[in-house]
């Protein structure tokens, strides 16, 4: 493993709103699915990596049927090509699938997942969304695979629809007897292969909430146990806890990952002194603290659990395939033209260049990993938008260009003449089935407040 990092939504349900006694649930915004928080997940993990040539990716809740979801994920990171990419669609299974193609090709396996529970119930008090990536290949290794097993068998436990949004759940009791038997044969059957009497972190994830209470009388750790900080997140469960075991796991230290979806996998890690250096940017401890209110009803309407009075504007037409392959590019990639006379840049590209008039005289220019400052910006009340006001903003982005773009995670009160921000992947709207992805920006002097990043 050469790299990792996760992603959590900044938006917050109350806890007293869903019945929590203390905290709050992670959601992600009306304008986040599965595939934008992969794009940011995948984003952080390969700062300062060479791009893998392939991309396996993993969720229970896909924005497209009939369509491979990794691929936008692939444009939006500029990924060669004539790289190989794909789905995993399924439970938290399909992210061990994902990380044992990653881990025996080199690439990139992604996670992530949008748990929505019915008002009330437990999977809406119990769940988060969120996202995580982790990086294989050849290089200076944060961590090395020393084992791994499966043990799989066939009950009724929990389950979907596919035309559902929300899922059910048998009772809890009888799942947690069957999965506890399934994972003390997977860590009895690992720690004798690797030759361990025990490790010094366990990473837990299931999507039955009486087994990660019991984690304890099942496996026994030296240093930690690790469960995700956002509750039951699906797909992503056991990669958000693995970085956040990463996160505080020192050099030689061992890292047992149990994933127990209808059976148990386990995948034994060992750290190592590159790892120090090659830690997240910001820890999921500083990911999960903080964030923005978001009312109970409102988030019940992104989800159509509800329906609300939208403004009284036309809906959006639904995006046409052509231009949305023509502007690929710069719609996915947000990479604009660079003129190789005069270096001006150009947001959105041009072929003509607006400074020295040269035809066709251009190179890309990738903004989506730069920053920029806000020169002015409005709120608009009216606009169509299922999280109303919308704020958009005229940007200069560090190094050339300027764009107006929308603002997204952000009060309009937090808004200044000359605040810092940075880009973000995701949805515009949704018309006709076809999702309306593009970039955004939000406001990245907050985040680096919020992780102490003085950068």
């Amino acid at each position: 493993m050469l790299a990792y990092a996760s992603y959590l939504p900044r938006r917050r349900l109350a806890g007293g709103d869903i019945g929590l006694r203390r905290g709050d649930r992670v959601v992600a915004s009306y304008d986040e699915d599965s595939t934008t928080m992969a794009v940011a997940a995948a984003a952080r993990a390969l700062h300062g990596q060479a791009l893998p040539t392939n991309l396996y990716f993993a969720t229970s809740s896909p924005a497209y049927a009939d369509k491979t979801n990794a691929v936008a994920i692939h444009s939006a990171l500029g990924l060669p090509e004539d790289a190989f990419v794909t789905d995993l669609c399924g439970t938290g299974r399909s992210t061990i699938a994902a990380w044992r193609s990653a881990a025996a090709t080199g690439g990139l396996a992604v996670s992530a997942d949008i748990r929505v529970g019915r008002p009330g119930s437990a999977d809406e008090r119990l769940g988060g969304d969120g996202a995580a990536a982790l990086l294989f290949g050849d290089g200076p290794a944060i961590a090395e695979i020393v084992a791994s097993t499966s043990q799989t068998a066939e009950f009724l436990d929990r389950w979907r629809s596919p035309q559902s949004v929300t899922g059910e759940q048998w009772e809890e009791r009888f799942g947690a007897e069957r999965y506890a038997g399934l994972i003390r044969a997977a860590v009895e059957k690992i720690l004798d292969d690797a030759g361990l009497a025990e490790v010094d972190h366990v990473v837990m994830a299931c999507p039955n909430s009486a087994i990660t209470k019991r984690i304890p009388t099942l496996v026994k750790a030296v240093k930690a146990t690790h469960i995700s900080p956002v509750g039951f997140s699906g797909a992503a469960d056991a990669a958000i806890a693995l970085c956040s075991a990463l996160d505080v796991a020192a050099p030689g230290e061992t890292i047992l990952v149990l994933s127990a979806y209808d059976g148990c996998d386990a995948l034994l890690l060992c750290a190592t002194d590159q790892l120090v250096s090659t830690r997240q940017a910001t820890l999921v401890s500083a990911q999960r603290t903080g964030g923005i209110t978001v009312p109970h009803l409102t988030y019940l309407s992104w989800h159509g659990l509800v329906k609300l009075e939208l403004p009284r504007r036309p809906e959006p037409d639904r995006p046409a395939a052509p231009p949305a392959a023509r502007a690929e590019g710069w719609k996915f990639g947000f990479a604009g033209t660079r003129c190789r006379n005069c270096r001006f840049i150009h947001l959105p590209p041009l072929r003509v260049c607006r400074s020295c008039g040269a035809l066709d005289e251009m190179d890309p220019a990738p903004v989506s990993n730069l920053q920029g400052s806000i020169v002015t910006h409005t709120v608009d009340h009216l606009a169509y938008s299922p999280s109303p006001p919308m704020i958009q903003a005229v940007v200069d982005v560090d190094g050339g260009g300027r764009c107006t773009i929308e603002v997204t995670d952000a009060e309009p009160a937090e808004l200044r003449v000359g605040a810092r921000v940075a880009f973000t992947f995701r949805r515009l709207f949704t018309a006709g089935g076809v999702h309306d992805y593009f970039w955004k920006s939000y406001l990245s002097d907050q985040e680096d407040e919020e992780s102490g990043n003085d950068g």
